[in-house]
């Protein structure tokens, strides 16, 4: 202990013993269903480690939501080419169902699972649920909350599939059918930012309508917000 500040140190601080693959590797392992004990046996570790890095990762008792989905979209840069090149740009988006808000977003020319994790780990708050659809790259994410991959259906995306779909519809850029395309991905990433403050806001303004007026629909629209 320092005798001025009361800081308390050490001279000589050990090297971690494990190195950071294997912590994610055991924290994959242990959301996947696997007990702690059980991913010690596997990897070979004291269930002391594996508990620990449990408890740095566990979901706070104060939820702020319950579930949130997770998509993307793809579009293009510049030009719309024919065949899957370097410009095809990817918008991930992960969503709450109630208030229907984008918590979490990304646009960029791959869609990683490093990219996904820092947007669900980094960018947003904790939810007690996480869903997807097929696409792999949701399975090697480590969610503090339990995951859902439904394959089969929409059941579980219905939200983020709305919400995908506000996107082509209000912005002009990304619609189907448009020759229109930004030129570049910061005018995407530009364009993103505006609409998603003013889509959250217009969220929340919704959800507590509603909660107010649950048999008549707002007076108000999306427009109003942007």
């Amino acid at each position: 202990m320092c005798k001025e500040c009361g800081i308390m140190y050490s001279l000589n601080p050990k090297k971690r013993s494990y190195p950071e693959e294997l912590r994610l590797q055991a924290l994959k392992i242990y959301y996947s269903g696997v007990s702690g004990r059980g991913v010690g046996k596997a990897l070979g570790m004291s269930k002391g480690n594996v508990y620990n890095w449990i408890k740095k990762t566990s979901t706070p008792k104060t939820m702020v939501n319950s579930c949130y989905e997770l998509d993307e979209l793809y579009w293009f840069i510049e030009r719309k080419p024919q065949t899957k090149t370097k410009e095809n740009v990817y918008i991930i988006t992960m969503v709450s169902r109630t208030p229907r808000q984008i918590v979490g977003y990304d646009v960029a020319y791959d869609r990683r699972p490093e990219r996904i994790q820092a947007m669900v780990v980094d960018a947003a708050p904790y939810a007690e649920q996480y869903s997807s659809d097929g696409y792999n790259g949701y399975t090697n994410v480590i969610y503090p909350g339990a995951y859902t991959q439904n394959t089969r259906d929409k059941s579980d995306t219905y939200t983020v599939e709305g919400v995908n779909a506000d996107l082509r519809h209000y912005i002009p850029i990304l619609a189907r059918r448009s020759r229109c395309f930004a030129r570049s991905i910061e005018t995407l990433q530009a364009v993103m930012e505006v609409f998603v403050d003013a889509y959250n806001r217009f969220g929340v303004a919704k959800h507590i309508y509603r909660q107010t007026h649950p048999s008549s629909d707002p007076t108000f629209s999306l427009l109003d917000f942007l």
